[in-house]
């Protein structure tokens, strides 16, 4: 996990971090391990949002559940700026040749800790989010996108020859298993090349699209996990705002109905996202965008949880908040822990990560998605075979008529607006 920068760096850079170099070479020796990517994959875990000044008891319950693949997806540590431009020192330094690195060498020596090393058989990958990106909610404007690329695929271990070291931006893919039981896991970057968020305009940018393209249309696999930093299917900000917005794929609704034309265009079967930064846990499904459901599994996050963010007495306005706002999508079944079928938003406040089981000895396959707690324990979860996951040879991608709604085939968007809207006018009717 050497810090080393993956283009040539000036002599004097160099002999200033000379020190960060060596710390972590010593860290790099400790804490690398190799996985055969031939082996049959059958658990992965994933998680999101672990920021290193909090606990982080959640790993015994990862170490237990024993993946094979662990997936961040953003927000890896808490490495914002802050919007303070020129400060030299502190942990919040944004120019120098060290801007940023205490955070990413304090989350590295973690890596290292009695509980994180038991992580070393685990082969770990991942992409960004805001806050490991360098700035809360930022785009392709952010100007610190380069330094903190390097940061990151240095975080990362990846090597110094990898196209991620000469791109601009994080997205890559990996494929595991042999013919037949082979996993494709693209991991899209959601942060480098995206436009303002009012902007309706690009999330992926035009090279990031054309490498997307080249992907999906590619050689087959059993499945394709596609890793986004933010939610794909989901869009709550249709019915919590104007009160308060998430970003997900749902506030650029031009990108991403570009993203489910492309998976039905490229007749790809197997295909769902895992997703974070939302600081709960769920599972998304649309029936109506390819031939077959695409799910969301979103996993979020390994230490921050919304109900943990606001004051004892707050957490009955959170519940009900959360309670009122209409979701289309949502998977809901006997699987979920509370009636609710979220996890952090409503309940304790617990962290919680995400897990993929694979019976490739099942006939058919069989597949096990869940968000679990700290214990380990599934919140919510879905057992579906991997026959559900295949394009229909009959009917239409969306069976919906009209203007008629359809429980996980209208999004949010298409609801009625009394329904849409309840949550801003009973807050509004309130303060009347």
């Amino acid at each position: 996990m050497a810090l080393i920068y993956c283009s040539f760096t000036p002599v004097v850079v160099l002999r200033l971090l000379t020190v960060v170099i060596a710390v972590g070479a010593v860290l790099k020796a400790a804490c690398t391990t190799t996985a055969s990517d031939e082996a049959p994959v059958s658990r992965i875990a994933f998680g999101s949002c672990a920021n290193q000044s909090a606990p982080q008891p959640i790993w015994d319950a990862i170490i237990k559940f024993n993946p094979q693949v662990f997936i961040w997806l953003g927000d890896n540590i808490y490495g914002d700026i802050k919007r303070r431009p020129f400060s030299l020192f502190g942990k919040q330094r944004t120019i120098g040749p060290w801007k940023n690195v205490p955070r990413f060498l304090l989350h590295l020596s973690m890596k290292c800790s009695p509980n994180m090393s038991r992580l070393k058989p685990i082969l770990a990958i991942g992409t960004w989010d805001d806050h490991d990106y360098g700035l809360n909610d930022a785009g392709k404007e952010f100007g610190g996108k380069i330094t903190n690329q390097r940061l990151l695929l240095d975080f990362l271990d990846e090597p110094q020859d990898s196209p991620r070291c000469k791109q601009a931006g994080v997205y890559t893919s990996y494929t595991y298993g042999s013919v037949g039981r082979q996993i494709k896991v693209i991991l899209l970057d959601t942060r480098y090349h995206r436009d303002l968020l009012s902007s309706d305009g690009s999330i992926l940018g035009t090279s990031q699209w054309t490498w997307l393209e080249k992907e999906l249309k590619g050689p087959a696999s059993a499945l394709t996990i596609t890793g986004s930093s933010i939610q794909v299917i989901s869009n709550l900000s249709a019915t919590t705002g104007p009160l308060f917005y998430l970003e997900s794929w749902g506030r650029f609704p031009k990108e991403r109905s570009r993203l489910f034309q492309l998976i039905s265009d490229s007749k790809r079967d197997g295909v769902f996202f895992i997703s974070g930064d939302v600081h709960f846990g769920e599972i998304s499904r649309y029936n109506c965008a390819t031939g077959y459901p695409l799910y969301d599994i979103t996993a979020s996050g390994l230490t921050q949880a919304i109900e943990k963010a606001v004051t004892p007495p707050l957490h009955l306005i959170v519940r009900f908040v959360a309670w009122l706002t209409p979701t289309t999508i949502r998977v809901v079944g006997r699987n979920c822990r509370y009636r609710s079928c979220t996890f952090g938003m409503l309940f304790r406040g617990q962290p919680n990560f995400g897990v993929i089981e694979i019976n490739w000895d099942a006939v058919p396959v069989s597949l096990k998605f869940e968000v679990r707690d700290l214990n380990g324990l599934p919140v919510t979860g879905v057992n579906i075979s991997l026959l559900e996951l295949k394009a229909k040879t009959v009917g239409s991608k969306a069976d919906t008529k009209p203007g008629k709604h359809q429980k996980n085939c209208s999004l949010e968007v298409a609801l009625p607006w009394l329904v849409r809207y309840r949550l801003a006018i009973l807050f509004f009717c309130a303060l009347a």
